[in-house]
């Protein structure tokens, strides 16, 4: 500190007291971001050589030259976010001012609702009558008036029941059944239960899920679950027969292939959640519902009153703006040392474009604004092809897609966005016409290989979230999509042909276990385990908006250690600072011959210092070398990729270094200051269970409570 000192002292005749006050500041405010802002957080030694510039300030005026925001309603402003006139080059559209107007939120959408066909021999009943009806039972098994043994479970299963016969009977009244049981039955509030079952939310679709399920059996104890996990409890995963499942036994003896020893960069985009409606100045912690909006409120103090106005660049409870997005794509080619003449070989993004709005403000308009926006921004800033998954939000409704296997229309009702986004990728240049036609036929997921050799095979992991409610007909089936049949006929080919392999999805399969289902990810670790390390080299997700990480091990993990570790599964940092994150992406060096990862250099935003920008954009800045913030006590030869074997060597060390744990923790929200400190033996214990766990069956062995640093964890008592 005395050196920087001595520094602005010899230069106090050339600049003004103001601006040499400023600079001390800056770098105060530096320094503190080092130590973490609090005494409890470990340093982390970043003093390796950043890839690129080790910091880079945003610009404070928003790009002029952005090719996809030809004209504005409302151009950017120091107080307001633009609002460009953006054109769908797939759809032959221009999006209305008021799907996005920051004033003027829509409420609701007139998109089309499917619903199971009712059979004709009801078709001149009383159909009102009958919910009506309907109603009452379930009302009177609830209450206890219906004499029902066995508990909650029970009551919730003979309720599914009586509700399956009205949504078979008449299921276009169904949606106001369920808004009216759950005001009535006080489930929820008022708001809440139109939320969630009103026709043009989710209420078309508990429609299909209790008209095909099987709610007396396992469909209903799923059903019952998530409903509330005080009905029944979450089933546990099924025998999985795997005879028969390969086309081909596993090669013995079956080993990665060396490196070339050539590299190539490759950008880990994930979770960037635009909001086209960010509202600047508006309240930046409010009470319910995605803040930094025109429409929210802070509950404690009066309407008129605001605890925090939104800043330009974003906040710890809100989506990402313009601004923000705009600021780190300009980082990008900075920070990473790529440029047009040197670029990424390629680059990744595993999915969630669309902001976190409640299901009433979305639409399918809505989300194909968001595609066509961020896609065509990534286009203009990140040179060489893109490889893209859809995340849970990137749908309408939010999370829900259904397999084919449905009956009629029901299996196609989201293919407007299958068509869309592989329309987009194509024109995009990111994928051929061959793969663009297989992402329309299944769920937008496809396989492809790239410029350099390198098989990408992309999923649709709604098929395996638990909010994708479609997911409960037909529990016991792991593959209702088909995609994992996919998934092991494109393996088994790349196998053949002596290829490597990356897997992109969106939904983590495991960590805690808390976000996705039992059987799909059972199935998929099997996968995992069948054609690794040989043929897959790495696996790739998003969503938690963490920087986390999974290791798969042979014999579904049964023995986890340096000889069993097979596959690592990356989970991408988010951009979004949604929740109480700041913002990240990485970047890894890959060997062009085995597509192993030998460095990932992870990037931040520190989102806390948003609101005390002056006259500057937001600094995105080098965070960490993964080589070596978590080098193995032994040391890992640089010769060595960062594989499986590297990874469960850094839990071998977690284990005895409760601060490794802590760095890992830190870095998980991405340095936030929000983080909660994880510095107890039960915390560093549940972690390292954590990173071995790349299913959901693994995942809830742990000790639940430690996975997410976006609140105070909650460790069982």
């Amino acid at each position: 500190m005395g050196e920087m000192m001595t520094v602005f002292a010899a230069k106090m005749s050339q600049m003004d007291i103001k601006q040499i006050i400023k600079n001390v500041a800056f770098s105060w405010q530096l320094l503190l971001s080092d130590l973490f802002i609090g005494l409890d957080r470990p340093i982390i030694n970043s003093a390796k050589i950043a890839p690129g510039v080790s910091s880079y300030v945003a610009p404070t005026q928003f790009p002029t030259t952005i090719s996809a925001f030809s004209s504005f309603y409302a151009p950017p402003a120091p107080t307001r976010e633009p609002q460009p006139a953006l054109y769908d080059p797939v759809l032959n559209i221009t999006f209305p001012l008021n799907l996005t107007d920051p004033n003027n939120i829509p409420d609701f959408d007139d998109d089309p609702v499917v619903y199971p066909p009712a059979p004709d021999s009801w078709k001149t009943r009383n159909h009102t009558l009958f919910v009506d009806t309907s109603l009452v039972q379930i009302e009177q098994i609830i209450s206890g008036v219906a004499p029902i043994s066995g508990g909650n479970c029970s009551k919730c299963l003979a309720a599914l029941e009586v509700a399956q016969l009205a949504a078979r009977v008449a299921p276009q009244l169904v949606p106001d059944a369920m808004v009216e049981l759950c005001q009535r039955t006080k489930f929820a509030s008022n708001t809440t239960c139109e939320e969630n079952y009103s026709a043009h939310t989710f209420g078309a679709i508990w429609t299909q899920v209790l008209s095909l399920a099987d709610v007396g059996g396992l469909d209903g104890h799923y059903i019952c679950n998530e409903l509330s996990s005080t009905f029944c409890s979450l089933p546990y995963a099924s025998p999985l027969n795997t005879t028969n499942l390969f086309p081909k036994p596993k090669p013995e003896n079956a080993r990665a292939p060396e490196a070339s020893g050539k590299r190539t960069k490759v950008l880990h985009m994930s979770d960037w959640h635009l909001d086209p409606r960010y509202s600047v100045n508006s309240e930046a912690n409010c009470s319910s519902n995605l803040c930094c909006r025109s429409n929210v409120h802070n509950s404690q103090l009066g309407s008129e009153q605001i605890s925090l106005e939104a800043p330009l660049y974003g906040w710890y409870s809100c989506d990402s703006p313009y601004y923000l997005i705009a600021a780190a794509l300009q980082s990008i080619a900075p920070l990473t040392g790529t440029s047009d003449q040197d670029p990424f070989g390629f680059s990744i993004y595993t999915g969630d474009l669309v902001s976190h709005d409640p299901q009433t403000q979305l639409s399918r308009a809505y989300t194909e604004y968001a595609e066509v926006s961020l896609y065509s921004l990534f286009h203009q800033y990140v040179k060489g092809p893109i490889f893209a998954v859809l995340g849970n939000h990137d749908s309408n409704p939010e999370a829900i897609d259904a397999p084919h296997s449905l009956p009629g229309p029901l299996g196609q009702q989201l293919s407007w966005n299958y068509d869309h986004v592989a329309g987009l990728w194509q024109k995009d240049g990111w994928i051929d016409p061959t793969a663009a036609q297989e992402a329309r036929i299944h769920y937008g997921a496809y396989s492809i290989k790239n410029n350099l050799g390198l098989r990408i095979i992309t999923l649709n992991t709604d098929f395996w979230y638990k909010s994708n409610y479609l997911n409960y007909i037909n529990t016991a089936n792991p593959d209702v999509s088909g995609q994992q049949k996919f998934l092991i006929n494109d393996l088994q080919a790349a196998e053949d042909a002596g290829e490597r392999v990356w897997i992109l999805g969106h939904v983590l399969p495991g960590w805690d276990g808390t976000n996705p289902l039992p059987n799909p990810t059972n199935l998929f670790y099997q996968i995992v385990d069948r054609y690794s390390p040989h043929v897959i080299a790495n696996v790739f997700f998003g969503h938690t908006h963490e920087d986390e990480l999974m290791i798969y091990y042979s014999n579904n993990g049964t023995v986890q250690n340096r000889q069993t570790a097979q596959t690592p599964g990356w989970i991408g940092p988010s951009l979004t600072p949604l929740t109480n994150l700041n913002s990240g992406f990485r970047m890894y060096e890959v060997d062009t011959g085995s597509f192993d990862i030998y460095e990932a250099y992870t990037f931040y935003a520190d989102v806390n210092s948003f609101p005390k920008l002056d006259n500057t954009g937001p600094v995105f800045e080098f965070e960490y070398s993964t080589r070596q913030t978590y080098n193995t006590p032994e040391g890992w030869p640089a010769s060595s990729p960062l594989n499986a074997t590297y990874w469960h060597g850094v839990t071998e060390a977690m284990e005895n270094n409760l601060t490794l744990v802590e760095t890992f923790n830190t870095l998980q929200g991405k340095r936030s200051v929000k983080s909660p400190a994880c510095n107890t033996t039960a915390c560093q214990a549940a972690k390292i269970c954590y990173l071995r766990s790349g299913s959901q069956p693994l995942g809830r062995k742990c000790t639940q409570g430690y996975g997410s640093v976006q609140s105070a964890f909650k460790p069982p008592s």
